[in-house]
C-alpha cells in the first residue's frame, strides 16, 4: 500500500510540478506588442489578376481595344489557319457560310461562350466582346 501511496503523490507531484513550470516559463518570456506581431505577420507580396492598367485603378474598358488581326494573331491562328478540329479556316467561304447563315449573333455567342471544341473565347480570356467581334470579322474580311 505504501508504493501505491508513492506512485499516487508520485503523480500528484508531477502534475503540480509541470504546472509550476508552465505558469512560471510563460510570464519569464517577454511579451510582444501587437505592432511587432503584425509586423511578423504581414503578407510578403501581392498576388495581382488581370491587365497591369486595371491593377493600377484604371478602367479596362477604357483601354485601347486590340484590332481583330491582333487577336487573331495572338490567340486565333493556332487552329483558324489550319481547321483544328473543324474550326472555319480564314477567308474561306465553304467553312464560314453555313455558321454565317445562322446569323452573326450566334456566331458571336459561339465565339464568347464556346461551341463543340472551341474554348470559350478562343483561350483569349482578357477579351472583350468587341474585340472577339473583331477577330472574327477579320477572319471573314475577304468572304
Amino acid at each position: 500500500m505504501n508504493v501505491l501511496k508513492v506512485v499516487k503523490s508520485g503523480r500528484l507531484f508531477a502534475a503540480a510540478l509541470a504546472f509550476v513550470v508552465g505558469s512560471a516559463g510563460a510570464t519569464i518570456l517577454p511579451q510582444d506588442s501587437s505592432e511587432e506581431i503584425a509586423e511578423r505577420i504581414a503578407p510578403i507580396g501581392q498576388v495581382r489578376t488581370g491587365s497591369a492598367d486595371a491593377a493600377n485603378g484604371g478602367d479596362s474598358a477604357s483601354a485601347e481595344a486590340r484590332s481583330g488581326e491582333a487577336v487573331y494573331n495572338q490567340f486565333c491562328a493556332a487552329c483558324h489557319t489550319s481547321g483544328v478540329l473543324g474550326a472555319p479556316k480564314l477567308n474561306n467561304a465553304a467553312d464560314w457560310e453555313p455558321r454565317l447563315a445562322q446569323g452573326m449573333d450566334t456566331v458571336l455567342k459561339h465565339a464568347i461562350e464556346g461551341y463543340n471544341a472551341m474554348p470559350p473565347k478562343g483561350t483569349c480570356s482578357d477579351c472583350s466582346d468587341e474585340e472577339i467581334q473583331a477577330a472574327i470579322d477579320y477572319m471573314i474580311a475577304d468572304i
